[in-house]
């Protein structure tokens, strides 16, 4: 009876809780749907540029399933520009074979395609001479994912413990004491990011430390802008979290935004190729943070790039930070008007 009595009590609370009912119901579907159409996304063609060649190897990439371009002078400049898998130079005889190398598993694709297309033509197994890009022949795909990884740690983590502290705040009744007050509106939301910002960064500085250091993850560009990358990344999430919290009633309802905000930006990360991906699914990537982050990272830890490689990503994430402030700003008319 007691066991029963329990039951009904939890049964009636859920039922009053909607949005707990819709999230708990509805996140699933909205993720599983997400995934098929990533999922389902074919790859792209690989694509090539062949210089000093005849038409017969040109011929024989193109029966092995390349997009070939045939060119009289190509360059890595170029190859970064036009985002092309390889370059194929031939001269006397030799192959020289370039690959981009900024996803290490379609590197060793093109690598693997290459031989067999060619060594149709040949009689015994080409040789070719290869120069990579970026990375080496050692690079893995950890490598190139793996600056993703810290910039989403950062996100993540910041955003729940700042959108539930500042649950705690409201719940407690701190922020409606402060609301009585003759404070401005922006002087408490400032209040509260900078606040919380100082732990942010601390919090920051040591994962991305850790994991340059101790992890020993991929660093080829500059530790500065690593950390200022990640900084941002940490202001977006923070701002973020606490405008989120202004909607949930409870720790419980704030941790169930995860699938609806955390999760949807780990398919955009990189972390699952974005070349193949419908063009509908790529433009949603383009509204979210981690996007833009993940860009950046990978640029500065595994390319190598400089502030202004990577500048426009950082300004995007500026202005996502900004308009989360604005908004946390009008939110709290809720509670007061000023």
């Amino acid at each position: 009876m007691r066991i029963a009595s329990l039951v009904t009590r939890i049964t009636q609370q859920m039922r009053r809780d909607r949005r707990t009912l819709a999230l708990f119901f509805l996140a699933p579907l909205l993720i599983l749907t997400l995934m098929y159409f990533i999922f389902d996304t074919e790859a792209s063609d690989m694509k090539i540029v062949v210089t000093g060649s005849d038409e017969t190897i040109v011929k024989a990439l193109k029966q092995a399933d390349f997009q070939v371009t045939a060119a009289e002078e190509f360059s890595q400049e170029k190859m970064i520009e036009k985002d092309t898998d390889g370059w194929l130079h031939v001269e006397n005889g030799k192959m020289k074979l370039t690959l981009l190398n900024d996803e290490p598993t379609r590197a060793k694709a093109v690598q693997m395609q290459m031989m067999q297309g060619l060594k149709g033509n040949e009689k015994n197994t080409p040789s070719i001479e290869e120069k990579y890009v970026y990375g080496d022949a050692n690079t893995k795909g950890f490598d190139t994912f793996s600056p993703m990884l810290v910039s989403f740690f950062v996100f993540f983590f910041v955003f729940l413990i700042a959108g539930i502290a500042l649950l705690k705040e409201r719940t407690s009744g701190t922020l409606e004491r402060l609301l009585a007050t003759p404070i401005k509106r922006y002087e408490i939301v400032a209040g509260y990011v900078i606040g919380y910002g100082l732990f942010a960064l601390i919090q920051t500085i040591i994962v991305v430390l850790y994991a340059v250091n101790v992890l020993d993850i991929v660093l080829v560009g500059s530790i500065w802008l690593v950390l200022l990358t990640n900084i941002l990344v940490a202001l977006v999430a923070l701002s973020l979290g606490t405008l989120l919290s202004s909607f949930a009633t409870s720790e419980f309802q704030m941790v169930q935004f995860i699938p609806l905000v955390i999760v949807p930006q780990v398919f955009f990360t990189g972390i699952f190729p974005l070349d193949g991906m419908s063009d509908w699914l790529q433009k949603i990537g383009k509204v979210m943070p981690l996007y833009y982050a993940s860009d950046a990272m990978n640029g500065i830890m595994y390319k190598g790039f400089t502030f202004n490689e990577v500048l426009l990503d950082l300004l995007i994430l500026l202005a996502f930070a900004i308009v989360f402030i604005t908004i946390n700003i009008i939110s709290l008319k809720k509670y007061r008007a000023l």
